[in-house]
């Protein structure tokens, strides 16, 4: 047998046309072709389900069909035509199966053809509507009678919508004989003006007739019509951003780095014994001791729950009733002497349940490592600004909070419990979320040991003074010129978002991508500064008041503009957490302190003495306490995190803080080279000559500029002697009195040099 495709054709012909479905089966290349081009070019699927339905619904009614008329070409019907032929005849015979197949074919003629009596109506009175207005154009341009009625050109209403054809309007055939109009049309009241075609067709709507070629063809007819054009309106600042925004998008902070890649989780230890081990027998002892020491006491239990954390597990006991909690929470000691564990701590009752809970430390905690927490849904889906995954809970529940709503945080414990560890998790988790032009920090370390590792990461996240040289700070009096620099741009940030007219950061930044402020006149895009000071107590010691101040001015108003405040101590003594501190400081964190006075100083309650260490910490944020095991995260795994960002590209230098100018009317650094000078040097000083007024803002509205480049050529301007010092909130004296002396003073400055 001779086939184009040889013996596979042969195979195929044989498969489908004589075991298949006939000549039929041609519809399948058809079918195959679409759906190779419908997954091809990623079209919706449900158009070729459709397609697929009555397709083959086609071939079984044609194979049946053939099978019943072509007896004597079986090739045409198939195996299946045939033998569904005999199947279906000798239960209905033959005049039943012909009445199947032409109600088969109706049908297919009807839904998928869309052949229906209606259109089949419409189709013939069309044609007849066709003939007839042809006949009478031959008639009309014959006849020059000028006898015409208003009935002539009325619109006759269509029985169906779908009758109507989409209108098409021409000038040649607009044209009207005004001449044939004038006999009939006798008063004006007598027309009647409502239209004649009450339902509009989605044709009429989605096609309008454009109206402007009327009227040009109304003007060149009648004279006397004239059409005025409504002068254009002011465009406003609100559509300008949005033809900005349609045109280039919204403004994306990070495409300056828009290649960089965050840490990979790889990047953290795994650890091999990571799952809690629950120890049925130790559950058991320690259950029949809670029992038996309370029933000494005429304590009954109704009922004993235990839930098992990484370190500690929390029993919760339902007394009988009548049961005073007072009476429980005093045998604190004796369940710790029958328990001969460290650390009992006793929540009488637990917030929001009606038991009492019994924490006691496991014999053998779990680690949690920094790597579980990073990995979990919990953090890696959490919606927040700025996340921070600190631990687990005691149900082994990762937790995870907003620094951005708490606004601040205290962290305070003994020495050797976990203090730096918990910084480093903070930081981690923020660099694991947040883009480097979303978050900037401002790392304080007087150990100057615990945060140097972060150095590699300065033009990446770090934020200093201009001139400085580390961006992590050690030296206790740069401290004080931080902090002052902070409280700088905390004032400059509230300007920008007054001019803006917004209540946060949250809401200037969303204002900015869209394109509704100009960077002209100052605005930019602000990322989140986190301030995070390792031993509070040793700036207190050595700077007191000069650094309080500062630190509380930050706390009270910082946090609307997204400056957010860490602070971590060793001793929380009320000289160094002092009550202006303390009150806005929401949200704290107490590792395991030596006394029940420090876990007051800290919590407002004790608790934070009865720990077990190692990580074991409480998180307050307003009245609930939560027990948490801090995640570890050892040296080596912050190294090579800093190491991923720190090989990465990154920005020409550290972000600039404002620089301070203090009390005594000298800044940071204001001794400048004259080759040094910024290039506006001139044009700056003949700006705040002609104004007699000294000031940055100044700078920055009539030349464009920055605030960090307009401080900066106003401490030059000082250090060359035109302006004089600061002055707190007024403006800089002008030491030279018009633009004749200025000019004076640069040739003098030349002839010196």
């Amino acid at each position: 047998m001779e086939n184009w495709l040889g013996k596979f054709g042969a195979y195929a012909a044989d498969l489908f046309i004589y075991r298949g479905f006939g000549i039929a089966s041609f519809l399948f290349v058809k079918l195959f072709f679409l759906s190779g081009a419908f997954l091809i070019l990623d079209l919706p699927i449900k158009k070729l389900k459709n397609t697929w339905f009555w397709d083959l619904f086609a071939i079984i009614i044609l194979s049946i069909t053939f099978g019943f008329f072509a007896t004597s070409l079986p090739e045409l019907g198939g195996t299946v035509g045939y033998e569904m032929n005999q199947f279906i005849q000798d239960y209905v015979g033959k005049t039943g199966t012909l009445l199947g197949i032409v109600f088969a074919i109706v049908i297919y003629l009807i839904f998928k053809i869309k052949i229906s009596p209606e259109a089949i109506k419409t189709f013939f009175e069309k044609k007849h509507k066709d003939i007839k207005e042809n006949l009478e154009g031959l008639t009309t341009n014959n006849d020059s009678a000028t006898d015409y009625n208003l009935e002539e050109f009325a619109v006759k209403e269509p029985e169906d919508e779908e009758e109507l054809e989409e209108p098409t309007l021409k000038p040649s055939q607009f044209e009207i004989n005004k001449e044939a109009l004038k006999p009939t049309i006798q008063n004006a009241s007598e027309i009647n003006l409502e239209p004649t075609i009450k339902p509009v067709s989605p044709i009429l709507q989605t096609e309008p007739i454009h109206i402007e070629s009327v009227k040009q063809i109304i003007e060149t007819n009648d004279e006397a019509f004239v059409i005025e054009k409504a002068p254009d309106e002011d465009i406003v600042e609100e559509n300008l951003a949005s033809k900005l925004v349609a045109d280039f998008g919204l403004f994306d902070p990070t495409l300056e780095l828009s290649n960089y890649k965050f840490p990979t989780i790889d990047l953290l230890k795994e650890y091999a014994s990571v799952g809690i081990t629950i120890n049925q027998e130790e559950l058991e002892e320690n259950k029949n001791r809670i029992v038996e020491t309370l029933k000494n006491y005429k304590i009954d239990i109704a009922q004993i729950k235990a839930t098992v954390g990484p370190s500690v597990t929390l029993y919760e006991i339902v007394p009988e009733a009548g049961i005073r909690i007072s009476k429980i929470k005093s045998l604190e000691d004796d369940i710790a002497l029958s328990l001969a564990a460290l650390g009992i701590r006793i929540i009488a009752p637990i917030p929001g349940k009606g038991t009492i809970g019994i924490e006691v430390p496991n014999k053998n905690p779990t680690m949690v490592p920094m790597r579980s927490v990073i990995g979990s849904a919990k953090f890696q889906e959490a919606e927040m600004e700025l996340p921070i995954a600190l631990g687990k809970t005691i149900s082994n529940e990762t937790f995870v909070v907003d620094l951005a709503k708490m606004p601040h945080l205290l962290m305070a414990g003994a020495t050797g419990q976990g203090k730096s560890v918990g910084l480093n998790a903070v930081l981690t988790s923020l660099l694991y979320k947040k883009h480097p032009a979303e978050v900037k920090f401002v790392l304080v370390d007087p150990k100057k040991v615990e945060l140097t590792l972060f150095n590699k990461i300065e033009r990446h996240y770090l934020a200093k003074l201009p001139d400085d040289g580390d961006a992590i700070i050690t030296d206790n009096t740069k401290v004080v010129h931080t902090l002052n620099s902070l409280c700088i741009e905390m004032d400059n940030r509230y300007s920008l978002l007054k001019d803006a007219m917004v209540r946060n950061i949250k809401e200037y930044n969303d204002k900015f991508k869209s394109r509704k402020l100009n960077p002209e006149h100052g605005h930019r895009f602000l990322p989140y500064i986190i301030l995070v000071v390792d031993e509070f107590a040793d700036l207190i010691m050595t700077a007191g008041k000069e650094v309080e101040t500062p630190i509380a001015r930050l706390a009270q108003l910082a946090r609307a503009i997204g400056i957010h405040l860490i602070i971590a101590t060793q001793r929380p003594s009320v000289n160094v957490i002092t009550g202006l501190i303390k009150a806005n400081f929401p949200a704290r964190i107490a590792f395991r302190v030596t006394s029940k006075i420090d876990s007051r100083t800290i919590l407002d309650t004790q608790g934070a003495d009865q720990l077990i260490g190692r990580g074991d910490l409480l998180y307050s944020n307003g009245n609930d306490l939560v027990r948490v095991q801090c995640a570890f995260v050892d040296t080596p795994e912050v190294e090579k995190i800093v190491d991923y960002i720190g090989s990465q590209k990154a920005y020409a230098s550290a972000y600039l803080l404002p620089e301070y100018v203090g009390e005594d009317g000298s800044s940071v650094n204001l001794e400048f080279d004259i080759s040094e000078r910024d290039s506006m040097f001139r044009e700056a000083a003949e700006i705040i000559v002609t104004a007699q007024q000294g000031s940055a803002s100044l700078l920055q509205r009539k030349l464009k500029l920055g605030y960090n480049r307009a401080g900066r050529l106003i401490d030059q301007l000082e250090a060359a002697g035109i302006v004089g010092q600061f002055e707190g909130s007024k403006a800089r004296s002008v030491n030279i009195p018009d633009l004749a002396s200025l000019d004076q003073f640069f040739t003098n400055e030349q002839n010196n040099a």
